[in-house]
């Protein structure tokens, strides 16, 4: 990679390690992320046609040695401190698509709330704010 991702690029690239956390990027994960690209107003001005080549170049950081720790670098370094809630909130939406957060999206999403510096209340109400919108009626 020869340029520092853009803020959107590095929002991306953390919807996408959340989704292969646990090894298995789901149709619900992926529609989930594609769903956040087309109405969430923090990628207004993205090109959504540019989705997969971003894809791509997480996948090829990802596929180093230190790709993890680089990523979850360039998501701090890049994407404004004023935004790492909404960062976090991006990824607890991949993580509770499928409805069900397995251990190692669990341990992902710690991770992630470590590197951002996030407060543990600001945290806590972001997934329970995901858990809500993301439950269903029982018939």
């Amino acid at each position: 990679m020869t340029a520092e991702p853009s803020a959107h690029e590095a929002l991306i690239y953390l919807m996408v390690v959340m989704s292969a956390a646990d090894r298995d990027m789901t149709d619900a994960e992926l529609g989930r992320i594609g769903e956040v690209l087309r109405t969430l107003p923090v990628f207004r001005g993205f090109d959504e046609n540019r989705v997969i080549e971003v894809a791509r170049q997480c996948q090829r950081i990802l596929q180093k040695d230190d790709g993890l720790e680089t990523i979850l670098k360039l998501v701090r370094e890049t994407v404004p401190t004023s935004l790492h809630d909404t960062a976090y909130a991006l990824a607890v939406e991949v993580a509770a698509a499928d409805l069900h957060v397995e251990p190692e999206e669990r341990r992902m999403l710690q991770i992630v709330r470590s590197r951002l510096h996030l407060e543990p209340l600001v945290a806590a109400a972001i997934e329970r704010a995901a858990q809500a919108r993301h439950r269903r009626l029982v018939q």
